[in-house]
């Protein structure tokens, strides 16, 4: 009896994938009644509950698991040559309990609408357009650079502890909330990983436990990474599962933040994508924007760039080809890549609201 109930719990995977891919043709559906319904109902249960503890719960179910499953293939070596079926059924029954989980908790949110449509922005720009708001994210952080720094041309160094960082990201959300009612963010469940060092030589300064809800922030990042990884995280909790999306989503944060320091990082952060792009289309234009722009910025871009390079190991591209595959099996085709997205919501939305870019 058990064996036939663990077969079929192990052949639900079939009907269930099927499912998500009928749900992905109705991103209307999935926005309302997922997106806008059930998921933030059932985020918030987890921030409720696991928010407040001072260390990540999920980071422990994960070695827990990590360890279980290990001893289980040990224990099980055997039975792979001796009972292959029963042993492939036991594997898969447990995979599509936690396939079920991941999509019912969080991973429908890949399928929901497409964030410019929310927002009504374009999805294309053209050249013009990203050397317009490119200027102005110079001219803005350059400025923000000078109030902080005065005549000073080094890094910028922020003032708080990384746990301080972590508190102050919130804030940006009351703000953006005023704009966006949907984006308000509470309770809070934002927190350092437990695995910061295997984290860092993945390649990868943060990410969302979709089991447990919790954001988690890589503690070895350099602080000035910190105010925007936060609010990237944050908005992954939101449910925009997206990275270009929560890219934007993090900027504005960090943007719209009453603190200097997160004004600084949000407009930096914007303006390296953009700047990426231009890199992209016109070598000559790039090097000559470079020259516009505050030595200090480029110091911080140079510390980031420093930080990960001294980290590369023969494993990260593994790593990062497997989560670029991962976000392709999610609805984002162009799997790692889709990162430099954000770059067409950037420029649309500061074409729009071109007059907040000079907002303190």
């Amino acid at each position: 009896m058990l064996k036939d109930k663990k077969t079929i719990l192990a052949l639900s995977i079939i009907p269930q994938y099927i499912i998500i891919k009928w749900l992905s043709s109705y991103p209307e559906f999935v926005e309302q009644y997922y997106s806008n319904g059930f998921y933030q109902l059932a985020s918030k249960i987890f921030r409720y509950t696991l928010g407040w503890l001072p260390f990540s719960f999920g980071d422990l179910v994960y070695g827990l698991a990590i360890i279980y499953g290990l001893r289980w293939l040990f224990i099980n070596r055997k039975r792979l040559r001796k009972d292959t079926k029963q042993w492939f059924i036991d594997v898969f029954s447990a995979l599509s309990i936690c396939y079920f989980a991941f999509h019912l908790l969080w991973g429908i949110n890949y399928h929901r609408l497409p964030l410019h449509k929310n927002l009504n922005l374009e999805a294309e720009y053209t050249t013009e357009q990203l050397i317009v708001v490119t200027k102005k994210l110079i001219e803005k952080s350059n400025a923000l650079f000078v109030e902080i720094k005065k005549s000073d041309t080094t890094k910028i160094d922020l003032p708080y502890s990384k746990s301080e960082i972590l508190e102050l990201a919130p804030l940006g959300y009351d703000n953006l909330k005023q704009t966006f009612p949907h984006l308000e963010y509470h309770p809070e469940s934002v927190k350092k990983s437990l695995y910061s060092y295997p984290l860092t030589y993945m390649g990868f300064s943060g990410y969302l436990n979709p089991f447990t809800n919790e954001a988690h922030v890589d503690g070895l990042i350099p602080a000035y990474l910190f105010p925007t990884t936060t609010t990237h995280e944050i908005a992954h909790q939101l449910g925009y599962a997206a990275e270009n999306e929560a890219n934007f989503i993090g900027c504005l944060a960090a943007i719209n933040h009453d603190d200097m320091y997160f004004k600084y990082c949000g407009y930096t952060f914007a303006l390296r994508f953009c700047l990426n792009e231009i890199n992209n289309r016109d070598k000559n234009l790039f090097d000559n924007l470079l020259k516009t722009i505050n030595p200090g910025i480029l110091d911080n871009y140079k510390e980031s760039r420093e930080f990960w390079e001294a980290h590369d190991n023969p494993l990260e591209p593994f790593f990062k080809e497997f989560y670029s595959n991962f976000l392709k099996a999610n609805n984002q085709a162009k799997g790692m890549e889709s990162y430099s997205y954000v770059v067409a919501l950037l420029v649309n939305y500061f074409e729009k609201e071109s007059d907040l870019i000079y907002n303190e």
